[in-house]
């Protein structure tokens, strides 16, 4: 992966949002290890809200959350103004065709099946945030 300055990295906040507290731990991690500012979320509700509030540059989307699941977290935010644009990489293991066209429909940028490939991930982030 390309080496990017700590004044770089730190530039980009990204929301994780996952019901599981070790999926949350772990990208908290890896991300914050690339330098970047990572906000966590555990439920549908609290990601918009984390979202709404702090304007994420990107968001990791666990699609399966109590509440209101992923899928309607995406389409809300995506019927918002400030994140028409803003990447959201459904990370998940809803992991069959259908699963990863429904992901795409409802407005994800990606869709990265669970378990992932770290670096595989970490890459994709990279390169999404390149665009923002």
């Amino acid at each position: 992966m390309e080496e990017k300055s700590e004044k770089e990295a730190a530039a980009y906040t990204i929301l994780v949002v996952d019901d599981s507290e070790d999926m949350r731990v772990l990208l908290y991690e890896l991300l914050h290890e690339e330098k970047y500012t990572v906000l966590l979320a555990e439920d549908g509700q609290e990601a918009l809200d984390r979202a709404t509030l702090h304007h994420p540059d990107l968001i990791l989307m666990d699609m399966s959350l109590p509440g209101m699941s992923g899928w309607e977290v995406v389409e809300r935010l995506r019927q918002m103004d400030e994140f028409h644009i803003t990447p959201i990489i459904a990370v998940t293991a809803h992991t069959s065709k259908g699963d990863v066209e429904r992901s795409i429909a409802v407005g994800c940028t990606s869709h990265v099946n669970k378990p992932f490939d770290i670096l595989a991930l970490l890459e994709q982030v990279e390169g999404l945030l390149k665009y923002c």
